[in-house]
Parts: C-alpha cells; structure tokens; sequence
C-alpha cells in the first residue's frame, strides 16, 4: 500500500481510507496503522465510525466498499472483484454436485466460477440463463445445456423476461446455484435488477435446494430489487472473510455455511 503522511487530521484520514476503499474495493487495519503511522484502535474507529454513516462495511480485520443501493456495475468490472475469493467459492460449491443431477446456474460472476468446475462430471444437466455460461459448457460432450430464452442483459449476459420465466416453470430442478448483489439476513436476498429479481423468484420455487455462492462483500449489504428472504437459503458458500456474527446467525437459521479458505 502506497505510503501516506503521518499527523493527518482525522478527517482528512477518514477520508483517505474512503478514497482507497474507491479504488481497491477493500482495506485491513494493518495496512491502515502502518500507513498512517497510528494505532490499530485509532484505525478501528475509523472504521466503525464511517460505519456507522453508512460509508462502508465492516469486515474481519477491515472494511469492504459499500456501494450504492441499486448500483448495476458493468459485467467486465463485476468478473474483476474479488476474483481469487469467486475461484474458490465456485470450486468448493462445485463439490456439492453429485452425477445425474439437474442443476440451474443463475447468471453471475461467481456461478460462471461453479461452471468452471463441471467439465469433468459425465452425465450433468444444467439450466442456465447466462449466455456466457451456456457458451463455455456447450463446447463438452458430457453436459446437457438448456437454455431458457428471453431477453438479453448486456451487463449480465442474462435473460430474463416472461419467455424465460415461463420455459422456467417447466422444469424441476436438484440445485440451484444462485449469485446475489446483497445478502442481509434481515432483509433477505437482493439484486440490482427487478427483471432478475422475479425471475430468481421462479428458480427458486422450481428447485429443491438453493445454493448461495456469494463472496464475503455481500454479506449486510441490501440491493435494489428483493429476491427472498434469507431462511429459504439452503447452504451459503462464501470466503474466510466473513464475519464471524454472520456465519453464527446464518448457522442459527439451520443454513449450512461453507467457507473456502484463501490460503
């Protein structure tokens, strides 16, 4: 991390830490105390006090950016965040499919990580509404691609609408894997997109399990679209940052939480 000048205001620091956390997405609080020359406690009411305004998420040993509610980022931007904590979440979620199952991979940057693992599975059916998704598995003899219709997303490579809502209901499924933008356990599941939102809604009711590969970004985060509320969660399968309070009230709700480590 770029070195800064030590005796800032503390104003002018708090600032600096929203201007990194613009820039990298996150910041841990050794970096912090080691760049601004103060103490881990200072850093940590730092923290809690942009919390607290609404400026950034809490996270174990950090902070992670807390963007607008119903920012829909550019899908080339999406695939660059957390990239390292998406390939292992989609490797670890992958492990939860058996052979001869149906399966629905919701359009996202971290189901197009689960989609990456499934080249080897010898008899798999997979529904998808992410033309990229469909793109990479239609190339392997061994995987059975369904592809819903409807209209075309750029900025998630999806298809949503009536047709695809409707070719939904025609199947049912063993798994759903499904990609969200927000996950408050009081809020329930969210995304930027109304579209997406309804037609996630039929996923779920055509599947006997629903799977949440999220990375630990969007945990206490609220998008603008509601999904479902979090007890009809299944299992969630995220990265080691996730807050320990989080992982204990989820688990609490009988929803089964798999952490990928990042060592």
């Amino acid at each position: 991390m770029k070195k800064v000048n030590n005796g800032k205001s503390t104003v002018r620091r708090r600032a600096e830490i929203l201007e990194m956390l613009d820039s990298k997405g996150q910041v841990n609080i050794y970096d912090l105390s080691k760049s601004f020359g103060v103490s881990d406690v200072t850093i940590r009411k730092d923290l809690d006090n942009l919390e607290k305004k609404n400026m950034l998420i809490r996270a174990r040993g950090g902070a992670l950016k807390s963007p607008r509610v119903g920012m829909d980022y550019e899908y080339s931007d999406k695939r660059k965040r957390f990239l390292k904590e998406k390939q292992l979440i989609g490797k670890l979620a992958a492990g939860l499919i058996e052979e001869n199952d149906t399966i629905i991979l919701d359009s996202g940057t971290t189901t197009l990580e689960v989609a990456m693992n499934l080249t080897t599975f010898n008899d798999l059916t997979i529904i998808t509404n992410a033309i990229n998704i469909a793109a990479h598995l239609g190339e392997f003899d061994n995987l059975r691609i369904l592809v819903p219709g409807g209209n075309l997303r750029k900025k998630s490579f999806s298809l949503t609408g009536a047709q695809a809502d409707e070719n939904f209901k025609k199947y049912f499924c063993d798994k759903l894997f499904l990609a969200v933008d927000g996950f408050d356990i009081e809020y329930g599941l969210s995304t930027p997109n109304p579209d997406e939102a309804h037609l996630n809604r039929t996923m779920i009711a055509m599947s006997k399990q629903l799977i949440v590969v999220a990375d630990s970004s969007k945990f206490s985060r609220r998008s603008f679209a509601f999904i479902c509320p979090a007890d009809h969660v299944d299992i969630v399968v995220t990265d080691e940052n996730i807050p320990i309070d989080i992982k204990k009230k989820l688990e609490n709700m009988n929803i089964q939480v798999l952490v990928a480590s990042l060592k």
